[in-house]
């Protein structure tokens, strides 16, 4: 009796991978074994970069806080540490939002909290 080898389910499995590697350079992109391994650490580095992107933008959103609260004459800690005690509860995106945009809804924050 013949060896059947589904081929369906192969081609299937092998253009669901190539597919993945739409747009890599090189082998990286054709070569079967080439791409399983680069398929494979592509996704690792989403994973973890999916991860990455909290952090990066949450150190973006104090950076903002920080030179807004700089040219109303504080520091970011400091006013971090007014907002706890007053019991002011504006998240870090929405603050660093406030004083790019509206700088000066983001100077009455600053001098209720400190002031």
């Amino acid at each position: 009796m013949p060896k059947a080898n589904n081929a369906v389910a192969s081609k299937a499995r092998r253009k669901r991978i190539l597919k993945k590697a739409k747009g890599f350079w090189g082998s990286r992109g054709n070569v079967l074994t080439v791409v399983k391994h680069a398929v494979d650490k592509a996704e690792q580095y989403a994973y973890r970069d999916r991860r990455a992107k909290k952090r990066t933008f949450r150190s973006l959103w104090i950076m903002r806080i920080n030179a807004a609260a700089r040219i109303n004459g504080t520091t970011y800690s400091k006013l971090v540490d007014a907002m706890n005690k007053k019991n002011v509860e504006i998240d870090r995106k929405a603050l660093a939002e406030i004083a790019v945009k509206d700088p000066a809804a983001f100077a009455k924050i600053v001098s209720s909290v400190i002031g």
